[in-house]
C-alpha cells in the first residue's frame, strides 16, 4: 500500500481489467522464476517501524501531518491514522556489525524527530497499540487525508457492505471490548515492526516455512499491545485487532470460509509464486488501478518489469508472513516481509527480536531436517494465536519437544540455534553477544512490554487509581524507559 493510489472511485470495467493484468504478471513472474537472473548477493536486510504520536497529555495527537513536514526526513511517511508516523531505514547488509550500527542510526533518527516533534508539543511512542487511544478518537477525521487512504477505506467498506466489528474478548474472560466502527481506522492502532530479509527466489519457500514455523514464539517472547481502549484483552492484542479492523468478510462469508484478508495461510509452499497465485485465486481487488503497460513485452524487450498491478494486489493482502517482488537498479529480487512483531518497546529490543528472527531462519532454513516437514501447518497456526492470546504463558507445540512455553523454548533450544545462525550470516561475536543476551535475559526474567504494561496498571490501580488514571501514568512510564533504550527487562514495576 506504499504505492501512489491517485483514485478513490472504480468501475466494474476497472476491476475486470485488473484481474486480467494480475494474471498477466503472474505469468509474467512464472517465467521470469524460470529463466530470469535476480538478485543473490550478500544477504540484505530493511527494517520499517511505526509509531504513535501523543499530546501533552498521553492521547493520541492527530498533527502527524505536520509533524512529518517539521521532521523533514524522507525516512519518515504518513500512515493510515494521523496519530501515526512510519519510519523506513535504508536497506543494510546482516552480516559483520551492520545491525549494531542500525541501532545507533535508529537511535538518532528517532532523537531528532522527537526533538522537531517536541516543538509541536508530541512526543513519539513505539508501542504495538497506544494504550489511552478511546472510542471517540476512532473516527474518519482521524485518518490521514491521502487518496490512498481514503480510497482503501471506501473499497474495503463497500465490499463489507455494513460496519467494522471489533469483538475481542480477553484472557479469562474477565474483560472484553466489542464496538461497530464506520471506517477502518481500528488498524490505525496497530504498529508493528516489519522484517525484511532479501533471499534467492529458489530458497524463498524454504524461508517462509522457516518464518510461520517461527511466528508463535516470535509473539510469545515479544509481546506489547495488551490494552486497547481501557480493556485488558490479549498479550498481542494487534493480532486480532488487525485481523477483525481489515476483514471486509459478512459472518455468512466466513461461514462459507472465505479467506480473510488478514491471513496466515493455510498450507506449506514449495513457491514464492505459491504465494502470489493464491492471491490472485482467491482475493478480489480492493484497489483496482492499472496501467498501460505489458509485462511481458516490458520483460522481452526492456528488461525485468515492475509488476504494478501485482505488487498493489500484494499490498492489500495482510499476510503476517508476506511475500514481495521488487526492483532495485534494474535488478529484480524477492523477499520476505515479517510482519509479526509490534513496535517497541525500546530500540535494542527490536534489534535483539530482529537478529533472533534472522539467526533462526538461516539455522531452520538449513537443518537436514526442515521443521515444517514434522509440524503441521495448523500446530503453526495455532502456536501463533496461542502466543497472541497468552504472551510468554503460552503452551507451544514444538516437534521433539511437545508442550512447552516460548521463554522455556528459546532458553534450551532456540538461543544457541540463533547464534549459530547468525555466526553464519557472518555477523560479527559482540553483535550477535549483545543483542542475544537481551533476548536471554528478557525470558530469564519472563517479562515483556506486554507483561510489563499489565503488572504497572494493576500496581498504579492497587494504589487506589481508577484504569484511565493508571493507563496514564503506565504511558508516562513507559515513554521515559523507552527513551532510556535499557532493555524491557530491567524495567521496575511500581510498588
Amino acid at each position: 500500500m506504499g504505492q501512489v493510489v491517485d483514485r478513490t472511485t472504480f468501475t466494474r470495467r476497472d476491476r475486470q481489467r485488473y484481474r486480467i493484468k494480475v494474471q498477466r504478471c503472474l505469468d509474467t513472474l512464472e517465467e521470469m522464476l524460470r529463466e530470469y537472473p535476480f538478485a543473490d548477493s550478500e544477504p540484505m536486510t530493511g527494517v520499517e517501524i511505526e509509531f504513535s504520536l501523543v499530546g501533552t497529555d498521553l492521547s493520541p495527537s492527530l498533527n502527524g501531518g505536520d509533524v512529518l513536514e517539521t521532521i523533514n526526513a524522507e525516512e519518515f511517511q504518513t500512515e493510515l491514522g494521523r496519530w501515526n508516523l512510519e519510519l523506513n531505514l535504508p536497506p543494510r547488509p546482516l552480516p559483520g556489525d551492520q545491525w549494531r550500527l542500525l541501532e545507533h542510526e535508529l537511535l538518532d533518527l528517532l532523537a531528532g524527530a522527537g526533538a522537531k516533534a517536541g516543538d509541536l508539543c508530541t512526543q513519539l511512542v513505539m508501542i504495538g497499540i497506544l494504550p489511552t487511544l478511546r472510542s471517540d478518537h476512532m473516527v474518519a477525521e482521524s485518518i490521514t487525508p491521502d487518496d490512498r487512504y481514503t480510497a482503501l477505506n471506501d473499497q474495503m467498506l463497500t465490499a463489507r457492505g455494513e460496519p467494522i466489528r471489533i469483538d475481542i474478548t480477553g484472557n479469562g474472560g474477565s474483560e472484553r471490548l466489542a464496538e461497530d466502527f464506520e471506517t477502518i481506522i481500528p488498524e490505525a492502532a496497530c504498529t508493528s515492526m516489519q522484517l525484511h530479509l532479501q533471499v534467492a527466489p529458489a530458497d524463498f519457500g524454504k524461508y517462509w516455512n522457516a518464518a510461520q514455523c517461527l511466528a508463535g514464539v516470535q509473539l510469545g517472547l515479544g509481546a506489547n499491545s495488551p490494552f486497547l481502549m481501557g480493556s485488558n484483552l490479549w498479550a498481542e492484542t494487534r493480532i486480532p485487532l488487525f485481523e477483525q479492523s481489515c476483514d471486509v468478510r459478512t459472518p455468512e462469508l466466513r461461514n462459507q470460509g472465505v479467506r480473510p484478508r488478514v491471513w496466515f495461510g493455510e498450507r506449506w509452499i514449495d513457491s514464492v509464486l505459491d504465494l502470489f497465485a493464491e492471491n490472485a485465486r482467491y482475493f478480489p481487488a480492493l484497489m483496482p488501478v492499472t496501467s498501460d503497460v505489458d509485462p511481458m513485452a516490458q520483460l522481452r524487450e526492456h528488461g525485468a518489469p515492475a509488476l504494478p498491478e501485482l505488487t498493489l494486489h500484494n499490498g492489500t493482502i495482510w499476510r503476517w508472513n508476506r511475500p514481495i517482488y521488487d526492483i532495485s537498479g534494474s535488478e529484480p529480487h524477492v523477499r520476505l516481509e515479517n510482519r509479526v512483531l509490534p513496535a517497541g518497546p525500546t530500540t535494542v529490543d527490536m534489534v535483539a527480536n530482529a537478529l533472533f528472527f534472522y539467526g533462526l531462519l538461516r539455522t531452520l532454513v538449513e537443518s537436514e531436517q526442515p521443521l515444517w516437514r514434522s509440524m503441521s501447518f495448523e500446530a503453526a497456526a495455532e502456536n501463533f494465536t496461542t502466543s497472541a492470546r497468552h504472551g510468554m504463558n503460552a503452551p507451544l507445540y514444538w516437534p521433539g519437544t511437545g508442550w512447552i512455553r516460548p521463554d522455556e523454548l528459546a532458553l534450551r533450544k532456540l538461543l544457541p540455534l540463533a547464534h549459530e545462525g547468525l555466526a553464519r550470516w557472518g555477523v560479527s561475536g559482540a553483535v550477535c553477544d549483545r543483542y542475544l543476551t537481551v533476548l536471554e535475559r528478557r525470558c530469564v526474567t519472563r517479562q515483556t512490554g506486554s507483561s510489563w504494561q499489565v503488572d504497572t496498571v494493576a500496581a498504579l490501580e492497587d494504589r487506589g487509581l481508577d484504569r484511565t488514571q493508571a493507563l496514564h501514568g503506565m504511558v508516562e512510564r513507559y515513554i521515559a524507559a523507552s527513551a532510556a533504550n535499557q532493555p524491557v527487562h530491567t524495567w521496575d514495576v511500581p510498588d
